[in-house]
């Protein structure tokens, strides 16, 4: 299998996965992470349509970047230090993975001096497990309330990585917890905030995640393959 036909059978699981929840397939975005692939596995992608990769680690979407000239859409999806802001800021359009108010800080001061927007997603620790990055259920609607206040950030929605289960039913309850974080947060009508997007769901559970409402999927494996 190539990488062109993984992602044509993954877009068209995506397709059936909304149309039998009855949702606009358009709705739902696919985000091929890219962490460990070399940049040609990027423009195989890339040329077989794939607009928008997700990377975890801040050296490798750098120099991978640097090597790519066509315009791929980069987002960041993982745990962010805010000492290395600083190097993604322009190369990287939205942020995934914003779970602490100093960094959104950093986010936004980065991104003032280049006189740009970054739009970023709350990342929500659902499970409360030590070992994930995110903040908590009760603590998302305070987060949104303080970085909806600076000036160069964009909130667009809320992140999660749940737990690792065999079946993705086991996952269904989280992803339906993010949904209805999100929809709480969104009667709020904090100015500025936004809750169109909801990034959930991988390469084992992605069509789980869209009958929940997912909009922006990170699929890997099933596109590039074991790492």
């Amino acid at each position: 299998m190539t990488i062109a036909s993984n992602i044509q059978q993954i877009t068209q699981k995506i397709v059936t996965a909304a149309t039998v929840a009855g949702r606009d397939p358009s709705s739902v975005r696919l985000v091929a992470v890219s962490k460990t692939r070399p940049a040609d596995d990027v423009l195989a992608a890339y040329h077989a349509g794939q607009i928008i990769c997700g990377e975890n680690y801040v050296q490798e979407l750098v120099a991978k970047a640097a090597g790519i000239d066509e315009p791929v859409e980069w987002h960041f999806i993982g745990h962010l230090q805010s000492n290395k802001v600083r190097q993604i800021a322009g190369i990287v359009s939205t942020i995934h993975s914003v779970d602490r108010l100093s960094l959104a800080e950093e986010i936004s001061r980065q991104y003032g001096k280049i006189d740009k927007i970054c739009t970023v997603l709350i990342q929500v620790n659902l499970a409360g497990e030590a070992t994930k990055s995110g903040t908590t259920d009760q603590g998302a609607l305070e987060l949104v309330r303080a970085v909806a206040r600076l000036p160069h950030l964009a909130i667009r929605g809320l992140m999660t990585m749940p737990p690792l289960y065999d079946d993705p039913e086991g996952v269904r309850p989280y992803f339906a917890a993010l949904r209805e974080l999100s929809l709480r947060i969104d009667r709020e009508q904090i100015p500025g905030v936004g809750m169109q997007e909801l990034s959930m769901g991988m390469s084992g559970d992605f069509e789980v995640a869209i009958q929940e409402g997912a909009t922006l999927v990170r699929v890997g494996t099933a596109i590039f393959g074991e790492r």
